[in-house]
């Protein structure tokens, strides 16, 4: 059995899975925010749940909106600030008696999507959360790639490749939160899809009500859309001239707009080198459920 822990900023939820990826046990609780220690008691509180429903015991990963360190093995850039400078790993490890395995969330997407999901059977997938913020994971044959800094795929830390005037003075009002410039993630999370919106037409709107008022053909909303497509096919296509995946896959609140899989592939075409590319960007099948699914599957298949 496997078990697989994401731990986000407003909720913790535990999954354990069999050995061909049935869910045996789910569960869900709030983060306490602020608290590292009583962070620690919930994770350990909800795997001794899954054992105890299951009878079962299980290895355990745990997917984290941060990363942990390759030079002093703690956890860094997660906005759940509490924990970071804490060696989590270790932490849980002690309180289990066993090893723990972590991993930043997109990489948890992408794994999950590697294992059983959207990019099943393809050697290098590369996944994309666009929610509230903008990251990205990478899985070789359904393992994490990390990097020698673990600071592989932070899609959303680079500047927005080949920008427009608009971009511009967009990237000018509109600042990152990482102190840093035109970065991707203003543009291209659910965020920034909304952020835009306000900048045209001056109404605030969620995502979703965004994408209601463009299915009633309302022109602000479908300029929004529009630039938001182009803006995030460009940063597609770097990724492509980059890396080149086999598959390219969707996670987070705006990849439940079904039109960006139809105009998406034309418009990265207009920015990869050379002006073909059959790289397939598809929806992660799991869902919501990709970061814990990819948690679990941090010990792969043998």
């Amino acid at each position: 059995m496997r078990i697989g822990v994401d731990l986000g900023g407003t909720k913790i939820e535990v999954i354990a899975l069999g050995d061909l990826g049935e869910e045996l046990f789910r569960k869900r609780i709030d983060t306490p925010r602020n608290d590292y220690q009583q962070t620690l008691a919930a994770i350990v509180g909800l795997i001794t749940d899954a054992e105890l429903a299951t009878g079962q015991q299980g290895t355990v990963g745990i997917g984290i909106p941060g990363a942990i360190s390759p030079f002093n093995g703690k956890v860094k850039n997660a906005n759940s600030v509490w924990i970071n400078g804490q060696v989590l790993d270790k932490d849980i490890a002690a309180l289990l008696g066993r090893e723990v395995r972590i991993a930043n969330d997109a990489n948890c997407l992408a794994v999950s999507e590697a294992t059983d999901g959207a990019g099943a059977g393809r050697p290098m997938v590369f996944a994309v959360i666009i929610g509230t913020g903008c990251g990205s994971g990478i899985a070789f044959n359904g393992r994490v790639h990390s990097g020698g800094n673990g600071l592989a795929g932070e899609f959303g830390h680079n500047p927005l490749p080949w920008m427009d005037e608009e971009d511009r003075q967009y990237q000018a009002e509109v600042p990152c939160y990482c102190g840093k410039p035109g970065c991707t993630e203003i543009f291209v999370s659910g965020t920034g899809f909304m952020t835009d919106y306000f900048r045209l037409s001056g109404e605030r709107k969620k995502g979703h009500e965004i994408v209601e008022a463009l299915n009633q053909g309302e022109e602000f909303a479908e300029l929004a859309m529009r630039r938001y497509e182009r803006r995030l096919a460009r940063a597609l296509a770097q990724v492509i001239n980059l890396l080149d995946p086999d598959v390219i896959v969707l996670g987070g609140g705006m990849s439940n707009v079904d039109r960006l899989y139809h105009t998406l592939p034309d418009l990265v075409n207009e920015w990869v080198f050379g002006g073909e590319c059959a790289t397939p960007i598809r929806k992660a099948v799991h869902g919501d459920s990709s970061g814990v699914r990819g948690a679990a599957w941090l010990w792969p298949q043998q």
